[in-house]
Order: structure tokens, then sequence, then C-alpha cells
């Protein structure tokens, strides 16, 4: 439930700004790609569960978890946004996805 009043709150933001602001931590996220690159996760499989942990992510861990690969992709991606405090209504203009011949590594587009 908590996750629903999030994302309600992160587009209500974005349609009050009317999409002429973006916020600033979308800048972060593009200059961290930049400099350091990807950020690549290691996967495990726990009581049925997939367990995604970065491995290089320079200021910290990012965790998340899921019970399929796909889900296990999108919880990345929002967990990386989240991670930059950047609104999931914003994943679209953060254009994160998975990159390289190595599944489970992921830059901006």
């Amino acid at each position: 439930m908590n996750t629903i009043k999030k994302q309600v709150k992160d587009y209500l933001i974005k349609f009050l700004w009317n999409g002429g602001s973006v916020p600033v931590e979308l800048n972060e996220l593009n200059k961290y790609f930049r400099f350091n690159g990807a950020i690549n996760f290691d996967i495990k499989k726990e009581n049925g569960e997939l367990i995604a942990v970065s491995k290089d992510f320079i200021y910290g861990s990012i965790v998340t978890s899921a019970e399929s690969e796909d889900e296990l992709d999108k919880n990345i991606q929002d967990a990386i946004l989240t991670s930059f405090d950047i609104p999931s209504s914003y994943k679209k203009e953060a254009g994160i996805h998975n990159v390289g011949k190595e599944k489970h590594c992921y830059a901006f587009a």
C-alpha cells in the first residue's frame, strides 16, 4: 500500500510541475554513470526469492528482491532511482536499463 501511495504522490508532483522541471537528482544520476560506469549486481536465490546486491556502487549497497527475473529487473531499476532520491515517476527520464552482454548490469540511456 505504501508503494502505491508513493507512486501516486510522485506522479502528482510530476503533473503539478507540468513536466517542465526535473529533479536535480537526475543530473547526479547522469554524472554517476558517466564517471563511474554501470552498476553491477550479484544475484542469489534464497527460499524461492531472487535477491540482488550491488557489487560496485560507490555509495554503499543497493539491495532488492523479487520472485521472477522480470520483476527483479524492475525492482533493481527502482532501487537505483531510490538510491538517488529520484521519484519513480521519472523512470523514463532516467533511462536506466540493462547494458552490455552481462546480465544485471545497469546504466542510463
